[in-house]
């Protein structure tokens, strides 16, 4: 290995390009904020030692005539490069050396970059042609880029034209990994202009000469005999471990190159390393499609696992040493096996005297099997399971962001947020299933509404702990997946599965659920149903159900979620530290040790869609109704009256008693009963959920 070489020796005559088994670009801001440093921080008179380069160098029968870059290596002065292991850091370079251009070009607008100098002899586009892109020498002056993504990366288009911004974009996709683009030339313009406004130009020169005369990298070019695809698996970028859907595509593809030509000819290797490449641009499409809140790779490639092959609690924390290690795992291609193939053997006609004793053994050993040697993972199973991952990645997002997706019905997208509101939990990966696989609309929203009234029976209700049947429902996800088994039975596990809290005339078990509240109640801070985890979404729920005939939501889920710093969701109408005269005169028959059971009572509890002052929580119920006004006569915090729909009909009481908190605690329970369709004993059953007297 050489001595290290800065970056102007570094980029001379050479096409680096980031293959098709790379990852995007992941470096977030605490990696921009350490590159940023070690390039202020850096004395002119000491060198940076960056990192090691590790590329492959592309043959010339791998680059076509018509490729864009074909006319700068077929004289030899230049050579094309892979880049294998340093991508993060080279990308990173190759942007803020844009964002600088930016910024020198945004303080001398009228200028041509050729007119442009950072010292007497050197102008910007100079700094453009040594390391962004050279103009073809013909009319039409196409850019050839000296760094980029191989064309069928996702990444490829946004770098050219969102990064170094070639015209003419058009409309381009954006996932994850072009956000972290954006991101990363947006942190280096804004350091370099607030430089300016520290150091004036004389600052931005000498961070020029620190990053291309005094950052150091050493090349390492990795040779035909070795392995390029194993070399990138055990090598990691600064600060960012590759994901496990990355390290499975490198995977893939290097499978791909240890077929025999008999098992894939040259046409189907290309055809299947691009069916790879368009899974993983599809599905980084779908996980960056939100960009402001992308999905988790690994969590994605982890349910799809559990769909797609067969579940085991044993291997489910570890699904991707089963993709590597068995499933995608190199030694099923080297190792082969026997298939027999049976042909048809030739009877000779022959005399008496050429027939031999033992004629029918010798008949045997001509009809034994040829042996043919064949690896034991196919091609097509891996055509098969890349064309599925591209299949579930919409399925997958949908299914997290139902509001974003313009392919499902209102009913269908209502269904799903609820689901999420509830939380998925392990039912995600049989829901992704269900859209992929079943067409009916109505079908799917049934079933998803069942789903959704088994986590809140089992779950919310039950207090089942969370891993409760998550085998049964994983492998319900492959058998669906697979067409073994059909909606009615997944409705029947779920019928079956909770079957636990129904007694054998088919009423409600609510000892469970008493018990449970029972303890919140004996706790010390006596929080009763205000610290059932379920409260939330049961009072969202009613809240939804108070639209009918309304056109204005007035409570989003989002409110909810929000901090209590921030926002008050859920409110004591009785309150907890009762002090008005009012409050007073209306419990006095209740002993005060009894009282933290109408506080704590579902009936006190209500949904609120404005904050309110932590300080006027404790006001009689008639301020409470209604708006409070400030001197002047502006409302400086809204009333029951003008608040959710919940809070409306409270407000039509007239006054807020032992006997409201259990009328309105009777109602609540009525609706629990029709929304998830189940029913209690009796009305005893109800009072005694209520926890008062």
């Amino acid at each position: 290995m050489r001595e290290p070489i800065a970056l102007d020796s570094l980029f001379k005559e050479k096409v680096f390009r980031i293959p098709d088994y790379q990852r995007g670009y992941a470096w977030g801001k605490d990696q921009l904020k350490d590159f940023w440093e070690d390039l202020i921080n850096l004395s002119d008179d000491r060198s940076h030692y960056t990192g090691l380069l590790t590329m492959r160098e592309m043959k010339e029968n791998e680059i076509a005539e018509e490729d864009n870059e074909y006319w700068l290596i077929e004289d030899h002065s230049y050579k094309m490069y892979e880049v294998v292991d340093g991508q993060q850091r080279l990308t990173t370079v190759v942007i803020f050396l844009q964002a600088f251009i930016n910024v020198v070009m945004k303080l001398n607008p009228e200028k041509d970059p050729k007119d442009i100098y950072i010292t007497n002899s050197l102008s910007l586009a100079a700094i453009i042609n040594r390391y962004l892109y050279k103009l073809k020498p013909t009319q039409t002056q196409y850019r050839t880029y000296k760094f980029g993504y191989a064309k069928d990366n996702p990444s490829d288009e946004f770098m050219r034209h969102r990064i170094l911004n070639e015209p003419n974009g058009g409309t381009i996709k954006e996932t994850f990994y072009t956000l972290n683009l954006k991101n990363a030339k947006s942190y280096f313009i804004q350091q370099l202009e607030e430089l300016y406004e520290e150091e004036k130009m004389e600052g931005l020169k000498k961070i020029y000469r620190k990053l291309t005369k005094n950052f150091l990298f050493n090349e390492f070019i990795i040779k035909d005999e070795f392995d390029v695809f194993v070399a990138f698996e055990t090598m990691n970028n600064r600060g960012k471990k590759l994901s496990d859907l990355e390290l499975l595509k490198n995977r893939l593809i290097y499978l791909t190159t240890l077929y025999e030509i008999q098992d894939l000819d040259t046409a189907d290797r290309i055809n299947i390393r691009n069916d790879i490449n368009d899974a993983w641009k599809e599905t980084y499409h779908q996980l960056g499609r939100n960009d402001k809140h992308p999905l988790n790779d690994d969590d994605f490639l982890k349910a799809h696992w559990i769909m797609y092959f067969k579940y085991s609690r044993k291997q489910g924390n570890d699904y991707i040493k089963y993709l590597l290690d068995e499933q995608f795992s190199p030694q099923k291609i080297y190792k082969n096996i026997e298939k027999g193939v049976k042909l048809e053997a030739p009877e000779e006609h022959r005399t008496d005297f050429e027939i031999i004793e033992n004629d029918d053994e010798a008949s045997e050993i001509q009809q034994e099997p040829i042996i043919e040697q064949r690896a034991q993972l196919q091609p097509l199973e891996i055509k098969s399971y890349v064309h599925s991952l591209k299949e579930s990645a919409v399925h997958w997002f949908n299914s997290h962001y139902p509001e974003l997706a313009t392919e499902l019905t209102l009913e269908e997208k209502n269904s799903l947020d609820r689901l999420n509101r509830i939380g998925m939990g392990y039912f995600r990966p049989l829901i992704m299933a269900i859209m992929k696989k079943e067409p009916d609309v109505d079908e799917r929203v049934k079933v998803f509404n069942s789903i959704e009234r088994f986590i809140f029976l089992v779950f919310r209700l039950g207090q089942a702990r969370r891993n409760y049947k998550d085998s049964e429902f994983y492998n319900a996800a492959r058998e669906f997946d697979k067409g073994e088994i059909d909606l009615k039975s997944i409705e029947d596990k779920l019928v079956n599965a909770s079957t636990y809290l129904f007694n054998e005339s088919g009423k409600f078990n609510e000892k469970v659920f008493y018990e449970f509240i029972e303890k919140k109640f004996n706790k010390t801070d006596g929080r009763g149903y205000y610290g059932w985890h379920g409260l939330r979404y049961f009072l969202y729920e009613y809240e939804l159900s108070l639209l009918a005939g309304s056109r204005q939501q007035k409570v989003q889920w989002d409110d909810l979620l929000k901090s209590p710093k921030d926002r008050i969701s859920i409110e004591h109408i009785y309150p907890q530290t009762p002090k008005h005269d009012e409050w007073l005169e209306n419990f006095k028959m209740i002993p005060i040790e009894d009282q933290v059971y109408y506080q704590g009572s579902l009936g006190n509890l209500l949904l609120l869609s404005t904050s309110i002052n932590s300080s006027l929580q404790n006001d009689c119920f008639e301020q409470k109704k209604n708006p409070k006004l400030n001197i002047n006569g502006e409302k400086i915090r809204n009333g029951y009256s003008d608040g959710s729909h919940s809070e409306i009909e409270v407000s039509t009481y007239r006054e807020w008693t032992p006997i409201s908190i259990k009328e309105r605690g009777m109602k609540l329970l009525t609706f629990l009963e029709k929304r998830w369709n189940i029913e209690f004993e009796n009305d005893m059953s109800k009072e005694k959920l209520l926890f008062i007297k």
